[in-house]
């Protein structure tokens, strides 16, 4: 049950009310966005909620249990509120919308409905749909480790213990020039091996790509320089002379990461499993099934 305020549940419980629809819309890279239904603007959270360029939010049925419950809201493409490609870029991408109904005439007392997070974005005729996922969503996500050959943690992270820091495992470098949607050239990574940033990351420094992180493919080199491949399109959001950093890569496999960061004991898969070749083989005279390890 949802706990009203006292003097708002006052006001809710008169023959006339005075209310209006907020949203706060929380992007990931800290951007705090205020839209409203009513006519001038209301502030919320110490944010401002305009009325102009707002979003138009649908219904959102209650569901009993766990199932996930969605909504979406639309809106009107704006530069002076939702540019369309701060949407294209993912800015929006998992943020976080939370819906408060407002007594306009006193804003001070407000009540938030729900906190959702935006999935889909559909795009169309200078108009947006975002679909709202409610927090239940978070029980489709997978917990736990899985029993595989590959290594499940993050180069970087805790688990792994790599440090990213070091002159190493991260480089500054720029673009030297753009070569489709999916691939760029770039200069200062003549001091790294070839493919010594594959399956890394690259931070954008500078241009329209600033602050947004992308996930690095490939790494290749040829007699013009080194080509980074990546695995979402960037080509049309980045120019030469964007600065960026890149930070090593690794397969997860148990032999990369044995030789390239001398990190076996911080390995985080089975590297020794048996494969589905030997699961499915039938069994011969002379084979070990003794229950001792199998190694490939």
């Amino acid at each position: 049950m949802r706990d009203i305020p006292e003097a708002f549940a006052a006001h809710l419980a008169q023959g006339e009310t005075t209310t209006a629809k907020c949203w706060l819309v929380r992007r990931t890279d800290g951007v705090v966005l205020g839209f409203t239904d009513h006519d001038r603007p209301l502030i919320v959270e110490e944010t401002q909620c305009h009325p102009a360029y707002g979003l138009d939010g649908g219904e959102v049925p209650s569901r009993l249990g766990l199932q996930v419950e969605t909504g979406e809201v639309l809106g009107v493409l704006n530069s002076a509120a939702i540019a369309e490609d701060d949407i294209l870029l993912g800015r929006y991408d998992a943020a976080k919308v939370e819906t408060w109904m407002v007594n306009w005439a006193e804003p001070s007392q407000r009540l938030r409905l729900r906190v959702d997070t935006i999935g889909e974005i559909v795009r169309e005729d200078r108009v947006f749909r975002a679909e709202l996922r409610s927090p239940q969503q978070a029980l489709n996500v997978t917990r736990g480790r899985l029993f595989q050959g590959l290594c499940d943690a993050t180069v970087g992270d805790a688990r792994c213990g790599i440090d990213l820091e070091t002159a190493r495992h991260r480089a500054d470098t720029v673009v030297a020039e753009v070569i489709d949607d999916f691939q760029i050239r770039v200069s200062g990574l003549g001091g790294f091996e070839e493919n010594w940033f594959a399956f890394g990351m690259a931070q954008w420094n500078g241009g329209k790509r600033i602050g947004l992180r992308d996930a690095v493919l490939t790494h290749r080199r040829d007699a013009a320089g080194d080509m980074i491949g990546f695995r979402d399109r960037v080509g049309a959001w980045c120019g030469v002379g964007d600065a960026l950093t890149m930070t090593v890569g690794c397969d997860r496999r148990f032999a990369t990461c044995k030789a390239k960061f001398a990190n076996a004991a911080n390995f985080r898969g089975f590297p020794h499993i048996p494969g589905s070749d030997y699961v499915l083989r039938h069994p011969r005279a002379g084979y070990a099934m003794d229950g001792r390890p199998v190694v490939p």
